[in-house]
């Protein structure tokens, strides 16, 4: 039996561009490569000689393309700070890196507005109207296969 071990909320954003971290804003910038973000937190890789480490507090600076209806983005830059919640290694020289906003994004990157409306439109269909519930209400025809 296969079990599903995913314990996120919320879908993720997959995207390659640059964040840019350090443990104080003020402090010297190093680069890293988005791999995915949420309202909540984000993954990215960066060189394991620049690295922090797990359960520090960094400052990462970077962009999120938000889409629209018509697939169009835009991006938000984005300042958060957060704790790295774990560290894999993706090779010897590279190291993937899981931060937690200690803010999250005011929207879900990877949930599109489309997503949304169709999630609530679902929704909406999954919850009995008013004259359904009402006494008077005829019953539903049986469907017919």
């Amino acid at each position: 039996m296969m079990e599903n071990n995913e314990r996120r909320i919320e879908k993720r954003l997959r995207y390659s561009w640059p964040v840019w971290f350090a443990e104080n804003y003020n402090d010297l910038l190093t680069q890293g490569q988005m791999i995915d973000i949420s309202s909540t937190g984000a993954a990215f890789s960066c060189y394991a000689d620049r690295c922090p480490w797990p359960g520090q507090q960094i400052t990462a600076r970077f962009s999120v393309p938000k889409y629209d209806q018509d697939n169009s983005f835009d991006l938000e830059n984005f300042i958060r700070d957060g704790h790295i919640c774990r560290i894999d290694e993706i090779s010897p020289f590279v190291r993937r890196v899981a931060i937690q906003f200690a803010d999250p994004l005011p929207f879900r990157p990877g949930e599109t507005e489309t997503d949304a409306d169709a999630d609530e439109t679902m929704q909406r269909a999954d919850e009995p109207s008013e004259d359904a519930m009402s006494p008077d209400a005829a019953p539903e025809p049986a469907a017919i296969c």
